[in-house]
Formats: structure tokens, sequence, C-alpha cells
């Protein structure tokens, strides 16, 4: 009978999901008592518990939701290997204040320089400000959008896109699109336009993205579009994935 309170109190704590609680408040007023604190900074405390311990998970659901390739983080990059990066205009769109905005990042440099870092830390960034996100390589996206044209969920996997505050493109430029899947991504943009933020890195200067997009007067729509509320990185340099190789075959 000592026990029924115990698996009550237990049995509550899961039906109003409070696992937090439900690991910390033996040993919370155990220390309590001890300190003599009385029960207002108990629950001060236990709810203070739960919050931190909900808001981490909520992080964590966000990053798994978002599909990230790793988490990387702004504070793993070497700023100074890529002197033409703006790292203060860096740190600043870390605060997500232009996702807010409904702004745009376009990262453009060579392969190798370090675009899906920044783009990965921004979006871990996003994650931790409480907003959803969602990674996707161009020639991933673009396959996607043709495939759920074929089998009639186009329409619904528009609208599951245009529910997150953040979709980063990664890769663009890589690969060239067909005429179907450049006018594709050109909607799904143009459905952004204003509504959400879109982050995309390429390879390619603005004058060559024609090369992927087929056509001047597809290319520059979607320009526009981009361009209008945008903050542009220029990451111009040598390889910063060989560059690190190299520094960590010295050091071995």
């Amino acid at each position: 009978m000592t026990d029924a309170p115990e698996l009550l109190l237990a049995n509550h704590l899961k039906t109003l999901r409070l696992p937090t609680f439900l690991r910390e408040h033996d040993k919370l007023a155990r220390i309590c008592a001890a300190q003599g604190a009385d029960h207002v900074r108990y629950l001060a405390r236990l709810t203070e518990l739960e919050l931190i311990d909900r808001e981490r998970r909520m992080v964590e659901r966000r990053i798994k939701s978002a599909k990230f390739p790793a988490v990387k983080s702004l504070d793993s990059f070497d700023f100074k290997a890529i002197p033409s990066l703006n790292k203060m205009m860096v740190l600043d769109l870390a605060r997500c204040d232009w996702v807010e905005r409904r702004e745009n990042v376009i990262a453009l440099g060579p392969s190798g320089t370090g675009k899906t870092h920044i783009a990965l830390g921004l979006g871990l960034a996003a994650c931790q400000k409480g907003m959803p996100v969602a990674f996707v390589t161009a020639a991933s996206l673009v396959n996607e959008l043709m495939e759920a044209r074929d089998e009639k969920r186009l329409l619904r996997l528009q609208r599951q896109l245009a529910k997150v505050s953040l979709l980063i493109i990664d890769e663009l430029g890589f690969v060239p699109l067909s005429k179907t899947g450049a006018e594709l991504l050109f909607e799904l943009i143009s459905q952004r336009y204003e509504r959400g933020s879109t982050l995309i890195t390429s390879n390619l200067p603005f004058e060559e993205w024609t090369e992927t997009f087929g056509t001047e007067r597809l290319t520059g729509a979607l320009l526009d579009r981009l361009t209008h509320h945008v903050n542009i990185l220029e990451m111009n340099g040598e390889s910063y994935r060989l560059n690190q190789s190299k520094s960590k075959r010295t050091k071995t």
C-alpha cells in the first residue's frame, strides 16, 4: 500500500507527458528538503528542469526532421581558411532574424570552400531557435518534385515544403536540370517568395546559372525572386576540405 501514491504519481506524470518530472522529482525533493527550500521553490526548480529538457528534445526533433547529412555548427568552421567570407555577416545570420523576415541567403564559391558547412551551421542555428528546417541537394529535390508530379502528389509535397521556415538547397549548379525539373524548382521557389526563407549554395556565379536552368528567361525570373531580399556569401578561395586534409596529415 505504501507504493500506491508513488505508482499513481508515476502514472499521472506519464499521462501528462512529463518525463523529467518523473525522473527528477524524488531526487530534487530530497535536495530541497536538505536546503530548507519550500514547496514553491521545489516546484519552480522541477518545472524549470522539465522546460529545459523539453526544449532540448524539441531541438533534437527539429534537427532529425531537417534531414541534415551531418550536424555541424559554425563554431567548428575555420573562417581563416576562407578570407573572402564575411565572418561577422555569417555570425549575424546565425541569429536567424533573416529567417523571421523571410529573406534568402545564397552562398557562392568553388567546390570545397565550406558552403555546405556554413549552410548546415545556419540550419542548426535555426533549429535551435525553434524554426522548422529542411535540407536537400538540388538534384534530390528536383527528382523528388518530378516523382511527386508523376504520382499526382505534387501539391502535397509543395505544401509540405511551404511549411518549413528555412529550406536549404545545396549544390545547385553541379548537375544541369531538365526543362521540367527547372520549371518545377522555379515554381517551388516562387511559392516560397516572401513566404519563407531559402538558402542556396552554388559553385556557379550568377551569370552561369543559365547553364543549370537552360534559358535566360527562366534564370532571370528565378534570380529576380531569390535576390529581392537576399544576403550573399562570397566564398572564393582554396579548397577548405583540401586544406583541412593537409592540416591533418601534417599533424600526424
